[in-house]
């Protein structure tokens, strides 16, 4: 069995060699294995699942990128108004129900009536379910400034110093295992509001195509779905149009549009992927950005003209990246930007990279070389801002997500 090959299908992720590596040693120290064959072979269904677990980690808190519950609660609230009788909603992945149990309370606020919605939360991690179903969270899940709804939403335990949720926000939230890529999607057979965020970025391309058909199938015509800012682009080739809505980063189907019945089929492939994320503990590498989308591109990411033959050894590092050759696909981007200094894509290669191999501060710096080259490099954006995220610089995070939204905006076609 190829480990590696069995756990990208299982999780849809295009997980790292390294990281995969890593959980199967520590699955081999708990499991008291010293030759890794003699482990490998006696893999079986439950052993798979505790490796899942180990590479799927997920971080989350409650509230995390309030815009997009506000637009959603703005959207429910005209369902209601419209008539309907019960809003369907769907959190995938639900991580440990921070998602759907943030929706649920900003519900509440609303005045929505508990009888006027329902929330499916689904996740592949068996443990993930467990810990949200319990609706237990540490001091970590509350972050930011406005912390009101804890007081109104939760009983604190000085015993071990853990909060629990209200019985009432847990009763209209239905927590499910499952995966985006195969078996049901919830209990619905369309959803009127639909939470898919920082997931597609750990796809390569296939299986995001795959992923938005299997969302798509399961969103109502006119409903809305929500996505996190680095994946607006993948939605948008694959049958989305955005929603004005500032820095919620909703979108619907696109009625002119529909998506292509090979790319729903196709299957999942290593690629140069996904934007990474600090939702889940892999870093893959990101898709080559749109050039066709950087029009409004600054003036001064205009360099000097090179011959076909340059510009084939930046195509080449990529290809080296797709390959897992990061070293090589570094030492390329070096060799292109000899001859080609003032290349922001070749700096923004570099920066995923860096990251990917376990350097920040490297990461941060080319990127940062990319967008003075670039201003609105809609990828290096949203890949800084995610590295000042984790860093914990928030305040610098939100102006670079701002940033990303209103170059996005700019590039999208008239």
């Amino acid at each position: 069995m190829n480990v590696l090959t069995t756990l990208r299908r299982l999780t849809g992720m295009n997980l790292a060699r390294n990281t995969v590596e890593l959980a199967v040693r520590r699955r081999m120290e708990a499991t008291g294995a010293t030759e890794r064959k003699a482990y490998v072979d006696r893999l079986d269904e439950a052993e798979l699942r505790e490796l899942v677990e180990l590479v799927v980690v997920p971080e989350s808190w409650l509230f995390r990128d309030a815009q997009a519950f506000a637009a959603a609660v703005a959207f429910v609230r005209q369902r209601l108004d419209e008539g309907s009788r019960l809003v369907r909603i769907l959190s995938v992945p639900c991580a440990g129900g921070e998602e759907p149990y943030s929706m649920a309370m900003a519900l509440f606020d609303a005045g929505v009536k508990p009888q006027s919605f329902m929330i499916d939360a689904v996740d592949i991690s068996a443990a993930c379910i467990m810990r949200a179903e319990a609706g237990v969270f540490g001091r970590n899940a509350f972050r930011g400034r406005e912390l009101s709804f804890r007081d109104r939403y939760f009983t604190w335990s000085g015993d071990d110093e853990l909060y629990r949720i209200d019985d009432a926000l847990r009763a209209r939230i239905r927590f499910g295992q499952g995966s985006i890529l195969e078996g049901e999607l919830g209990t619905a057979r369309q959803y009127d509001v639909i939470f898919c965020r920082n997931l597609l970025i750990y796809f390569d391309e296939p299986t995001t195509a795959a992923a938005i058909a299997r969302l798509s199938e399961y969103l109502a015509s006119d409903g809305m779905i929500l996505a996190g800012y680095a994946e607006v682009p993948s939605f948008v080739r694959h049958g989305f149009s955005p929603l004005p809505h500032r820095q919620a980063f909703a979108l619907r189907k696109d009625i002119k549009r529909s998506v292509a019945p090979e790319q729903a089929t196709a299957s999942a492939a290593p690629a140069l992927a996904s934007l990474p994320a600090r939702d889940r503990r892999p870093a893959p590498v990101a898709p080559r950005p749109p050039h066709a989308n950087r029009a409004n591109a600054s003036a001064s990411a205009t360099s000097r003209p090179v011959a076909a033959g340059d510009e084939s050894l930046l195509t080449h590092a990529r290809k080296l990246a797709d390959a897992g050759k990061l070293l090589e696909a570094d030492a390329a981007c070096r060799e292109f930007l000899a001859l080609q200094p003032e290349s922001a894509e070749a700096y923004f290669i570099l920066g995923l990279l860096a990251e990917t191999t376990g350097k920040p501060v490297d990461a941060e710096a080319h990127l940062k070389r990319c967008l003075y080259l670039q201003p609105d490099h809609y990828e290096a954006l949203c890949h800084l801002a995610l590295l000042q995220e984790q860093g914990g610089n928030s305040r610098a995070a939100a102006t670079l997500k701002a940033r990303a939204a209103r170059a996005f905006q700019r590039q999208q076609p008239q």
